[in-house]
């Protein structure tokens, strides 16, 4: 049970936020590409598929983060109790139940057609060297984003089994929205991060961070907007845009407090919901 233990605080299974941040992305692509004229039940399927993939890569991902940054995470409060910093787990070990778990993901990686398997493997070397961008440059955050919302990708060539110009404007949009809200969530850790060298958006826009966050979310939006219209979507999608309006703005942005951490990790949190909203707001132009 100990052991069991230690691998959920390892894999972060108790925290969905991070592989909810990772499914997001893959349900949007699957339905901006689904016909819901056709058989629903594969829709369904390929969304079992996409948040069975995302809570292991992200478990794997964990791993990984916490093997490269094991030494740094020893000197930053937040994280000096985790795993592999503290010495509980082995990297050995910690290698193993990676190893494992991309198996696993392998398995469910191989349900899809073959360019969607292709394009996902090829995505993996990004997935895995995130983790020391923030040794060498002030935008991991883009690294992030990059890797993060590369299941937007994927989840529109499931169905389509191309590349196409409006997950490719999407996909963009998404970046910015990572860009976004793991800047704020730096913010978090900017004290330590700047004493022990390490490197971040936050730190780089902490003199007047909100101009940065408005342009990120700005770029989201305009993205939404840019697809519901080529996706010729009705007014109702548009007015529910309000309610993403509303939530970035009014709620995210208005309260965000760089000085607080726990505001920042409400904000941050609150990027699920967000997901959310966009996700319905998807649908909502597609079955109208």
């Amino acid at each position: 049970m100990n052991q069991l233990n230690l691998f959920i605080e390892l894999t972060r299974l108790k925290k969905p936020i991070g592989y909810m941040l990772l499914f997001w992305p893959c349900a949007w692509g699957l339905t901006i590409a689904y016909d819901f004229s056709m058989n629903k039940d594969i829709y369904l399927f390929y969304l079992l598929l996409f948040i069975l993939g995302s809570v292991l890569m992200r478990s794997a991902g964990c791993i990984v983060n916490d093997i490269l940054d094991r030494k740094f995470d020893k000197r930053v409060f937040r994280t000096k109790d985790r795993p592999i910093a503290s010495g509980k787990i082995s990297v050995e070990l910690a290698i193993f139940y990676s190893g494992i778990l991309c198996l696993m993901a392998f398995i469910v990686l191989i349900n899809f057609n073959l360019f969607t398997i292709i394009i996902a493997l090829a995505s993996m070397p990004l997935a895995f060297t995130y983790p020391l961008m923030k040794r060498f440059t002030y935008w991991p955050q883009l690294f992030l984003g990059i890797t993060f919302n590369y299941g937007l990708i994927l989840g529109w060539t499931a169905i389509n089994a191309q590349i196409d110009l409006i997950p490719i404007i999407f996909y963009f949009g998404a970046i910015f929205w990572t860009l976004g809200y793991d800047t704020v969530y730096g913010f978090q850790d900017i004290k330590d991060d700047e004493i022990i060298g390490l490197k971040s958006t936050s730190i780089k826009f902490k003199s007047n961070p909100i101009i940065f966050l408005y342009i990120c979310y700005t770029v989201l939006l305009l993205s939404l907007i840019t697809v519901g219209y080529l996706n010729e979507f009705d007014k109702l999608y548009f007015i529910f845009l309000i309610t993403i309006i509303y939530h970035m703005y009014f709620f995210q942005l208005k309260n965000f407090n760089s000085k607080e951490p726990s505001v920042c990790l409400k904000i941050f949190k609150s990027n699920n919901f967000l997901g959310l909203l966009i996700f319905i707001s998807l649908l909502i132009g597609k079955l109208n």
